[in-house]
């Protein structure tokens, strides 16, 4: 059985903005349907634990991850070294190191509006949306689309020891909170989504998604799109145009 329980998670509170792109905006009629699954893992099930695991940096963490799927996808894979994760967690997240009262975890919204502004380690984010985290058919094409979402989840007490995150009657409420963490989720089926969190892959029920997944972002990679192009069905042309206006 697995046991997170000394495990770090780091999603501070939501934090919406009304400028923010919406993924459903973009998406054209004539968009096929997401397939019945995706799998941008490549096998691989080891990625690094990037410090989450003795600091709440799951915000910085979830970049490093996605990061390494898009480039394992268009050439050879980018591990972010543990020194550069902590200094963005430092430059975005405020953390002091040898100050644990500073070791208070991050925005997901804020992460992405920096990492969209000045690049993570020469890795260049074009734009993100929000996708609607209550729609699968969107969260899925996101993942089918893009390599993957960024999502942010409330988790309970019960995850820290489950091999599969699923619902557990009773674990709801104030009592049976552990709290925020942000994942990046590269892989779906018809059964649930998998994430890769604590430097390995986790799956969640599509049950627990709708419980407790609580924020989702889409992410436009510049190095996935110049390798993948846009996505048929997908009017990037339109959203850098609304990107420019709001700047």
């Amino acid at each position: 059985m697995a046991d997170h329980s000394f495990m770090k998670l780091g999603r501070k509170a939501i934090k919406t903005d009304s400028r923010t792109l919406a993924l459903a905006d973009y998406l054209l009629p004539s968009i096929p349907p997401p397939p019945p699954s995706i799998d941008w893992t490549k096998g691989i099930t080891s990625w690094g634990m990037m410090l989450n695991d003795t600091l709440g940096d799951c915000t910085i963490a979830g970049v490093a991850h996605a990061i390494q799927v898009w480039s394992v996808n268009t050439g050879s894979i980018v591990t972010t070294p543990d020194p550069t994760v902590e200094s963005y967690y430092e430059k975005w997240d405020g953390y002091v190191p040898g100050q644990p009262n500073t070791d208070n975890g991050g925005i997901e919204l804020d992460v992405l509006n920096d990492w969209q502004k000045q690049g993570f380690d020469g890795r260049p984010l074009l734009a993100f949306t929000n996708a609607k985290y209550t729609n699968l058919v969107e969260i899925r094409q996101s993942i089918a689309l893009f390599g993957g979402v960024y999502i942010g989840i409330s988790l309970p007490v019960s995850a820290q020891k489950q091999d599969v995150w699923d619902v557990v009657p009773g674990a709801a409420g104030k009592k049976g909170s552990w709290g925020g963490h942000c994942v990046f989720v590269p892989k779906y089926d018809q059964h649930g989504f998998t994430c890769i969190t604590w430097g390995g892959l986790k799956t969640m029920t599509v049950a627990f998604w709708k419980k407790y997944c609580d924020e989702a972002h889409t992410l436009l990679g510049q190095d996935w799109l110049t390798t993948k192009g846009s996505p048929s069905g997908f009017d990037q042309t339109q959203l850098l145009a609304d990107l420019k206006a709001i700047r």
